[in-house]
């Protein structure tokens, strides 16, 4: 071998032990020295966020992602959460119970109506709270068939009352009511009739009519007979309105009633016999639309009729629902309720999702309203049962399909954002609007605040909740609801 080659092979030896020793002390050393691990950032997660899209895509489902309080600075829009300042107390969330929502849901068998009931009025993760119902004093529109608790033949009278009874609806809302107080016994019942019976009225008709003065009294009876006799059946009545829609003469049934009769009936009849017979139930002027703010604050006007009165209850089917603050404003002392509002059977689900969340649920409570009510809770297919003459297109918040199915339509979602999270007892406290994020906010009896929003705007909008100094960012689609919970 020649001296070149035989030394270029040593040289290759040595080198390659030498990378050798290298590469395990290099081997060596990262095992003995590993690179510090840089652990996960966790988001805490202080905020729960309840989700509704118009889409349908999300219904009140639980978001998942952390949103944790913090003071990054960001260019978002901010929603302020003030609970120092502190507005109405909450009575509650709900539905009018009708005779027609009735026969449909005592239609689902045992097990179905059962869990359904639970659902609607329990208190678990799975139910949504709902704390506050209206009934009719006899038959609504959405009752089958037309009848009120004192009907005798025509051309008679039952000046003694002798024969009221409570049976049209003893078989069905008076006996659903009575297991829903089982569930929930501290719901609260407003009832409101659609018309007087017929030997009352100026008219022998269901539909229309008015109250015939020399009745007044009389009719006052029949109030305190309803609300002792519901009594007996374990129901507490705990507010009465005089009459639904009273300046409506076209539903049937219905009854016309001027701001001065319903100012007439209840200094001189209605409050004076609730004194009488020592009941507490309150008394709610008006009952109907928002385009008439006079009305009521005429019956508040009234220095006899005045102290009788608890407040105003108010429907949005005509006005602006600011007009429940224009009455408060001139009657501080007196109470605002939000009794009705209707979801079509021509309505879309997005549509509806947003104009209710506005105005009958954020709307009212900004305007000073201790309850927001949705219309009818449920029918059958056929949006009915109802009167020949009454509603044939109000859309339930269920709607029951067989003995053992239900659906479960836009007003059950625009309740249940409020009903599941703001109990009975809460208080609005301040927020403010900002931009397209209409919003309202409460304390709950237990601490916890609830921020309850509505993107009423065209796009997409990251925001900030910001209380108490920190905020959370979080964002909501085009007509998308959001209920928002912290401690």
């Amino acid at each position: 071998m020649k001296p070149n080659l035989k030394n270029a092979i040593k040289a290759l030896f040595f080198a390659t032990a030498i990378f050798a020793q290298v590469k395990c002390s290099s081997s060596n050393d990262a095992v003995e020295n590993p690179p510090p691990v840089v652990p996960p950032v966790v988001v805490k997660n202080d905020v729960d966020f309840w989700l509704t899209k118009g889409d349908q895509t999300a219904l009140l489902t639980k978001q998942t992602g952390a949103l944790g309080f913090g003071t990054t600075v960001n260019n978002y829009p901010n929603i302020e959460v003030n609970a120092s300042q502190k507005y109405q107390t909450v009575d509650g969330f709900g539905y009018t119970l009708t005779g027609g929502s009735a026969d449909v849901i005592n239609q689902l068998n045992a097990t179905k109506k059962a869990a359904l009931l639970q659902e609607l009025f329990g208190s678990s993760e799975t139910s949504i709270g709902i704390s506050y119902i209206r009934i009719s004093i006899g038959a609504s529109d959405l009752h089958s068939t037309t009848f009120t608790y004192d009907d005798v033949s025509t051309g008679n009278t039952d000046m003694d009352l002798a024969k009221f009874n409570l049976d049209g609806d003893k078989n069905g809302v008076i006996a659903l009511l009575k297991q829903i107080l089982a569930i929930n016994p501290k719901i609260l019942i407003v009832a409101t009739p659609w018309t007087a019976p017929l030997w009352m009225k100026t008219e022998n008709s269901f539909k229309g009519g008015r109250l015939d003065t020399k009745y007044y009294d009389v009719y006052a009876k029949y109030f305190v007979k309803y609300i002792q006799q519901m009594k007996a059946e374990g129901i507490t009545i705990d507010a009465v309105t005089p009459q639904n829609e009273p300046l409506n003469p076209y539903n049937t049934p219905s009854l016309e009633m001027s701001a001065l009769e319903q100012a007439n009936f209840i200094k001189n009849n209605l409050g004076p016999a609730f004194k009488t017979a020592n009941l507490a139930t309150k008394i709610i002027a008006y009952d109907h639309n928002c385009d008439m703010p006079d009305y009521p604050k005429t019956i508040l006007a009234d220095a006899v009729a005045n102290p009788f009165v608890d407040g105003s209850a108010f429907h949005l089917y005509a006005g602006d629902i600011s007009a429940l603050s224009d009455v408060y404003n001139a009657y501080p002392t007196k109470n605002i309720y939000f009794t009705e509002q209707w979801t079509a059977s021509t309505g879309s689900f997005d549509g509806d999702l947003k104009w209710h969340l506005k105005n009958v649920v954020i709307g009212s409570m900004r305007n000073w309203s201790r309850n927001a009510l949705e219309w009818n809770l449920a029918n059958n297919a056929n949006f009915g049962p109802h009167t020949n003459g009454g509603c044939s297109e109000c859309k339930g918040a269920l709607t029951v399909t067989s003995t053992d199915n239900f659906q479960r339509n836009v007003a059950y979602y625009i309740i249940a954002h409020a009903s599941k999270f703001v109990p009975a007892g809460s208080i609005r406290i301040d927020s403010n609007i900002n931009g397209s994020l209409q919003n309202v906010a409460f304390i709950t009896p237990s601490g916890s605040k609830v921020l309850i929003v509505e993107n009423d705007g065209s796009s997409n909008v990251a925001f900030n909740i910001k209380f108490d100094g920190k905020w959370v960012t979080t964002s909501l689609d085009e007509g998308a609801v959001g209920t928002y919970t912290w401690k």
